[in-house]
């Protein structure tokens, strides 16, 4: 699959080189495609991942994963030109000052880039876990659970498959609306990470009985 990764921090350098290793045609998408730390990235995600830019990186791809800052999302979004029919995977959070949520309650992230990102099909996934679970997200043997969202039930199937083949179990917990509980919830999981110090080598699962 040629997937898109926009952003070049650890998030999108995470979840691009591990796509890559699985076969996944990556094209890292910057405003800045030649610079070093884009070069830097390629070298880290091998024979598989090329850089572009933004526009030229979302129209090449299948699936177009935004790993940017949430308060650029808008701007990115615009920069990707025509994403009409075109999967866009939300991995940002809407995180304000001293880690509060810009928005919540009545509406989400997720549910604000779907408003931007007219006529694309718009999936929240990778959001309520840190970068090192996306490059590992096994546990004693065991997968931990990425949480996804959306309304078309073709782009979750399609972002289920991603996330599995990074080694997550996936839950898909109901239509994009949802965001509006996987955004706090990664608030949860970064409250427990960096604000209480328990480090980042700790993820979600759901357990069945």
């Amino acid at each position: 699959m040629k997937i898109a990764v926009i952003g070049t921090g650890n998030v999108g350098r995470a979840l691009g080189t591990s796509w890559a290793s699985k076969g996944h045609e990556v094209i890292f998408g910057s405003r800045d495609p030649h610079s070093e730390k884009v070069s830097q990235v390629l070298a880290a995600a091998g024979a598989n991942a090329s850089a572009a830019a933004l526009a030229e990186a979302g129209a090449a791809a299948e699936v177009i994963v935004l790993a940017t800052p949430w308060n650029t999302n808008q701007q990115v979004v615009e920069a990707l030109g025509d994403v009409a029919g075109k999967i866009i995977v939300d991995a940002t959070n809407p995180i304000g000052p001293g880690f509060q949520l810009a928005v919540g309650t009545t509406t989400s992230g997720a549910e604000q880039m779907a408003g931007w990102a007219k006529e694309a099909r718009v999936v929240k996934a990778f959001n309520t876990t840190g970068w090192e679970n996306m490059a590992d997200p096994i546990y004693h043997g065991e997968p931990a659970t990425m949480f996804i969202c959306g309304d078309d039930a073709e782009a979750k199937t399609v972002v289920a498959g991603l996330a599995a083949d990074l080694g997550f179990e996936v839950a898909d917990t109901g239509p994009l609306s949802t965001a509006r509980y996987l955004e706090p919830l990664a608030m949860v999981w970064i409250h427990l990470a960096i604000v209480q110090k328990q480090g980042r080598q700790i993820a979600f699962k759901i357990v069945k009985r």
